[in-house]
């Protein structure tokens, strides 16, 4: 089934909304976010500040390699800087025996996220997105069971 495209004037009527995720060491990004908070939300949107965050990257390019995994390192170091919690894809590789195929869920071994250049890796982005809703209900039921 297909979305029609929003008009003008539906897309006035849900307005955006905007995660700033963020982690300030000693509040000098707190400070910042939150004019892109309030910069935001004078703007229309409805605007939610995140800390401790859970994170997780998918990389594309032209090419089977194209500097996909050097794209989420990178990912995971910058999450790491804003006190996120990198969520990997929690498969090992696929395509590496002979029984295997092309068609395998992370068939180009790229552990820390999904690389897609073929519908094998569209389902590993798939998996990646299930992974992390299953550890974002993990985490939240720990961080309900802490609070308890």
């Amino acid at each position: 089934m297909t979305t029609p495209a929003p008009t003008a004037s539906s897309a006035a009527a849900v307005p955006p909304v905007v995660a700033v995720a963020y982690h300030s060491g000693f509040g000098h990004t707190a400070v910042l976010a939150e004019a892109v908070r309030d910069g935001a939300a004078d703007a229309g949107a409805a605007v939610h500040l995140v800390q401790d965050k859970l994170a997780a990257g998918f990389t594309n390019s032209g090419s089977k390699s194209g500097d996909k995994l050097h794209t989420l390192q990178f990912f995971t170091v910058l999450a790491a800087q804003h006190g996120m919690h990198w969520i990997n894809l929690g498969l090992p590789s696929g395509w590496h025996s002979t029984t295997a195929s092309e068609n395998d869920l992370n068939r180009l071994g790229f552990y820390l996220g999904a690389g897609a250049v073929h519908k094998a890796d569209i389902a590993t982005a798939d998996h990646l997105g299930r992974r992390v809703a299953a550890q974002a209900a993990v985490y939240a039921a720990g961080r309900a069971a802490v609070a308890a």
